[in-house]
């Protein structure tokens, strides 16, 4: 069992390296005083999705070192609310996952995501 956890991790890291390459995010956030209206309105829309690709990125950075931790420890495929084991197809779906289905559909109901708003006129 442990060389399919070593396979687990690799298919982790490699993905934590891809999440890690953040490429042109970065530089869409940083604000241009431009003239025209509809230009900054765009330029707006632009750092909003630029700051949520951002958010979602770190996010799932931080889900792919968790995994790899549990793995480490000897907790992976455990669910982190409820400690029963993750189904194997879910595991082989999303590898880093931390919730077994049923805790995964109760958290979603819960917080049915996270939305960030910033007022970009308090920036400029």
């Amino acid at each position: 069992m442990r060389t399919n956890f070593e396979s687990v991790r690799q298919t982790i890291e490699s993905r934590l390296k891809e999440a890690m390459q953040v490429g042109g995010s970065r530089e869409s956030i940083h604000i241009q005083q431009v003239a025209d209206p509809v230009d900054m309105t765009l330029q707006a829309a632009e750092r909003e999705m630029a700051m949520h690709d951002l958010d979602r990125r770190a996010g799932l950075v931080r889900q792919l070192r968790s995994a790899i931790d549990r793995i480490e420890d000897g907790t992976y495929g455990v669910c982190l609310e409820c400690e029963e084991e993750i189904a194997p197809k879910r595991l082989s779906a999303i590898p880093w996952a931390e919730l077994c289905i049923q805790c995964q559909d109760a958290a979603d109901r819960r917080e049915p995501g996270v939305v960030i708003h910033i007022d970009y006129r308090e920036a400029a």
